[in-house]
């Protein structure tokens, strides 16, 4: 349904039934709290030299001027899984959603608990709440929010047609932005998604007219978004003045209510006064005159709030004046116990970048399965001895189908992964087989794709999301950085254990820049994530069934060259085989030299092995490289005494060495050669055969190399 956007005249009835749904006592206490929280952070800020330091707020952003709108939405998101995804100035909504003005203060302190245990900014916020609405993890970049409430948004209709949990019907996901947000990737990202698949997702675009100090005219032409949108299908607009209290409700609870009828996405755009600085260091000089700054502070929605509440009898004057001496109490009492909570103790902070054992008082993370669905689904590390061959591809294949078949939370999906079955038919009749519900295409955006996998992961199911190529992550970044971070960030009260399926690597006598980067590295160097990148069929089979039992996120590369060839060929190990991550393979065993790769090189490393003769290499297949079996390498080189590392991934920086610098520090004694790497040089990959060749590691290339080493 698509509603022309336009100024929100008054309607009498319609604002009276809106009004008559909320609370307005409970509304105007919990705007004049977040007032006074942001005085309180507004005086004793870094840039303020008198505070004591123990005192002092790192970072400060306050929402006054956007709290009446937020705290009037979380008011009306009271289902059991409804979902927001906030951003730096939404915590007068955590308010309205539970959020204790202790732990609103004591996270901007860094003080221990809060949002993050004192790990991240203090107004990156979350809230997961337990059969209630949750605040979905924040980050810090802007626009991060909105692909995730997607996820979050699709995935309510999984668990209640595909799951038949019927506990999820009319929930919705809300997502929170500033009008400066609509220009981001993941804003239009999001849009498309939510109107092409008519998800239960509202947009609340909060328009204060500045992205720090650029004007909304640089934002969209026209500086309003909702009227830009006029024209999109399956999108219901409302746009108005969120300082009028009787006009923000109606509007506000006519999006919510349009979206849970089920007729698709909402936007509500309501334009607030800044009524602040930027930030806590911004000072607006420079970019707002004092009439502009004045003409803001004469649009404060906390007066029009108070005669509103007065007027239609919800409080009296003397019960006003005693709600505001309420609020002061309870804040002073929340400041000073917030104070008074510790640090958190250092030797903490290297907790939770993975999944560990918990420990007397820690909480299951929100995210993925629990760890009993995880245990039931088994898995065993012996392969099975009598199966058929099969290629790398037929073997992924089978992986996805089996555990499609016994975990009903997994969904697998990308461009084209459907009717099509993938680029490399991979998923080749998987959707025939399981349903659109379960194996679907997306649109043509990697930053949805991954984002909308960790809005499911948070809802607790099991997303494995396909980028096409390598280099067709790049525009997903932002989100594989903040799901990787995740359960770090947030002290373990959330996690997205996705799988994200990645071919990668040079192709049968073909290459190029873009289908054929393989880049390992980059995600070895992104904490939180667990990177396998199998040789064989077997091993594939292994590890993408345990990056799908897994806890933590996974990167999972399928070789191009294994992909379009037979080389990666094995048997097939059985149903319920697991690969450990971390565990290398020995492929074979030798005195001299220490040969160690992985990938689609493992198979030019093995020819070389064999022409230089039995005992010669030990050949060491890693499997993973995040995490990276040390204690295999360093036994072997102490035993060997020399090390050759080949990989596919470009010299400077490039996996090997890592692999190089540890074997330095802590094999020094036992080298008798310097650590070799041989690997591409810093170079793009060519597209013509000849000249691919020309830049990768070849069979001769390793007999010479290895030769020399053993000469030394």
């Amino acid at each position: 349904m698509a509603v022309r956007s336009r100024p929100a005249a008054p309607r009498p009835h319609a604002a009276d039934a809106a009004t008559a749904r909320f609370d307005w006592r409970r509304v105007a206490y919990q705007v004049l709290a977040s007032r006074a929280l942001d005085e309180a952070e507004e005086a004793t800020n870094r840039n303020k030299g008198s505070v004591p330091r123990e005192h002092v707020v790192l970072y400060q952003f306050s929402a006054r001027g956007h709290d009446m709108g937020q705290v009037l939405l979380g008011a009306l998101l009271d289902r059991p899984h409804d979902a927001a995804g906030a951003y730096y100035r939404s915590r007068p909504l955590l308010l309205s959603l539970g959020l204790s003005l202790e732990d609103a203060l004591a996270s901007p302190l860094g003080r221990a608990g809060g949002f993050s245990d004192g790990r991240d900014i203090g107004v990156v916020c979350n809230l997961p709440t337990r059969g209630g609405a949750v605040v979905l993890p924040m980050a810090g970049d802007v626009g991060g929010q909105y692909t995730p409430v997607a996820g979050w948004a699709q995935a309510i209709g999984y668990h209640r047609d595909v799951l038949g949990d019927r506990s999820w019907d009319g929930s919705i996901g809300v997502a929170l932005g500033g009008e400066a947000s609509v220009a981001t990737n993941g804003f239009w990202s999001a849009l498309t998604m939510a109107t092409t698949l008519k998800l239960p997702m509202l947009f609340y675009v909060e328009d204060n007219g500045l992205g720090i100090s650029v004007r909304s005219h640089m934002q969209t032409p026209g500086a309003n978004i909702a009227a830009n949108l006029a024209s999109f299908q399956n999108l219901f607009l409302r746009d108005g003045d969120g300082c009028d209290p009787a006009q923000a409700a109606r509007l506000l609870a006519e999006g919510v209510d349009h979206v849970r009828s089920g007729e698709g996405p909402a936007l509500v755009r309501l334009t607030v006064p800044r009524l602040s600085s930027h930030s806590g260091p911004d000072n607006q000089k420079g970019y707002r005159t004092p009439d502009e700054i004045a003409a803001d502070e004469a649009r404060d929605p906390l007066p029009r709030l108070r005669r509103h509440v007065l007027e239609m009898g919800a409080l009296s004057e003397q019960e006003w004046t005693a709600l505001e001496q309420e609020v002061q109490r309870d804040v002073d009492a929340a400041l000073a116990a917030a104070r008074a909570r510790p640090v958190s103790a250092p030797e903490k902070v290297k907790r939770f970048v993975v999944a560990e054992a918990l420990q007397p008082g820690d909480e299951e993370a929100m995210g993925g399965i629990s760890d009993a669905e995880r245990a039931a689904l088994g898995g065993t590390g012996d392969a099975a001895t009598e199966g058929p061959m099969v290629r790398f591809a037929e073997a992924v294949r089978r992986t996805l189908a089996r555990e499609l078949e016994v975990n009903p939370k997994l969904l697998v999906f990308g461009e084209d992964v459907g009717a099509k079955g993938g680029v490399h038919l991979v998923t080749e009749g998987l959707q025939k087989r399981f349903g659109e519900g379960r194996v679907f295409d997306t649109s043509l955006s990697e930053e949805g794709i991954i984002g909308r996998a960790v809005g499911m992961a948070y809802s607790g199911l099991v997303p494995v999301a396909e980028i096409q190529f390598r280099k067709y992550a790049d525009p997903a970044t932002e989100q594989l950085n903040n799901c990787g971070t995740v359960r770090w960030r947030t002290a373990n009260r959330f996690a997205a254990p996705i799988v994200v399926r990645m071919p990668g690597g040079f192709g049968k006598d073909v290459g190029d820049p873009w289908h054929s980067l393989s880049d390992e590295v980059r995600f070895a160097h992104s904490l939180g994530w667990q990177v396998a990148i199998p040789s064989n069929a077997a091993d594939a089979v292994g590890l993408l069934r345990a990056a799908m039992r897994s806890p933590n996120p996974t990167i999972f590369f399928e070789h191009r060259a294994l992909l379009m060839t037979s080389d990666g060929s094995a048997r097939y190990p059985g149903d319920d085989y697991v690969v450990p991550f971390g565990k290398a393979a020995v492929l074979r065993e030798g005195t001299e030299v220490t040969l160690v790769t992985w990938g689609a090189l493992v198979h030019r490393c093995r020819e070389a092995a064999e022409r230089l003769g039995d005992g010669v290499v030990e050949l060491l297949d890693l499997r993973t490289v995040a995490p990276w079996d040390r204690e295999a390498v360093l036994a072997s080189v102490r035993k060997t005494g020399r090390c050759l590392v080949v990989h596919e991934d470009t010299r400077t920086a490039g996996f090997g060495a890592e692999i190089a610098g540890t074997l330095a520090q802590e094999a020094f004694w036992h080298l008798d050669a310097p650590v070799e790497r041989y690997c591409v040089d810093d170079v793009p990959m060519p597209y013509h055969p000849t000249l691919l060749e020309a830049v990768l590691p070849s069979v001769e290339g390793i007999v010479q190399r290895v030769e020399a080493l053993r000469r030394v």
